[in-house]
């Protein structure tokens, strides 16, 4: 059986709004032709074909708050976020509230998970396995933690024993993903300090990035190579030549 095809973009620095359009642009294209399949048969369903996206960026700096989140957990004012120039949106992944911008690499996988797996438990453990192989390239151990999202640095001996080095937070319709992840890389971490990550107040638990795990920043473009190698690895899908699409 012919594996399946995922469009590939980076589309560099960009703003949350612009993404985000773009995302259900393309989530919206993939649906309707998903539902052009229900009129096909014989050669014409076998010849069927959804054109999946993968997505890299990093945003300019902004807060996003998921749809089973609380504005509380954002410790600014209006006033105070703009001097600081940072945006805020309420959207519609699930999760609560992070931060994205420049130094860190968030994640849009845009897949009909029809033609993969109806499973959204394991689309997201999928997700976070791609994070742990990528970050082991770098011989930082990333695991899971029983009753939160995320990958996590876990060291017993360590001030914040439990540090999230990874976010993630989707949203499907019909199967169609969009949004995903959002690894530190070289991420300035101080804007955390201005809500409460994910809504978790635990007094052991903090942010990480992998410039500060190693004490060193890391080849971004390097980072995003071995995260789509991962992404095709474990998705067992092949990819097509990307390079010439826009942002419309």
């Amino acid at each position: 059986m012919a594996k399946q095809k995922v469009f590939y973009q980076d589309l560099n620095r960009i703003s949350f709004q612009e993404a985000w359009d773009y995302q259900g642009k393309i989530q919206k294209s993939m649906i309707q032709h998903k539902l052009s399949k229900r009129g096909l048969s014989g050669n014409a369903l076998l010849a069927y074909k959804q054109n999946h996206h993968l997505l890299f960026c990093q945003h300019n700096p902004v807060y996003t708050l998921g749809k089973s989140g609380t504005p509380d957990n954002l410790l600014l004012d209006d006033d105070e976020m703009k001097k600081a120039g940072v945006e805020y949106f309420k959207i519609n992944r699930g999760g609560d509230i992070t931060f994205h911008g420049p130094g860190q690499i968030t994640g849009y996988p845009i897949f009909d998970l029809d033609e993969f797996f109806t499973d959204v438990h394991r689309y997201v453990r999928t997700l976070e396995e791609i994070v742990i192989r990528t970050i082991a390239h770098y011989n930082i151990e990333g695991k899971r933690l029983e009753g939160y999202t995320g990958v996590w640095i876990n060291e017993p001996h360590h001030i914040r024993p439990y540090r999230k080095i990874c976010a993630f937070g989707v949203h499907l319709s019909r199967w169609v993903t969009m949004h995903g992840f959002a690894l530190n890389v070289n991420t300035d971490l101080s804007y955390f300090e201005n809500i409460i990550p994910c809504g978790i107040e635990d007094k052991d638990k903090s942010v990480t990035s992998i410039q500060k795990e190693l004490g060193q920043k890391v080849d971004i473009n390097e980072v995003k190579m071995i995260l789509k190698t991962n992404f095709a690895s474990l998705f067992d899908y092949e990819y097509v030549d990307n390079r010439h699409a826009e942002v419309t």
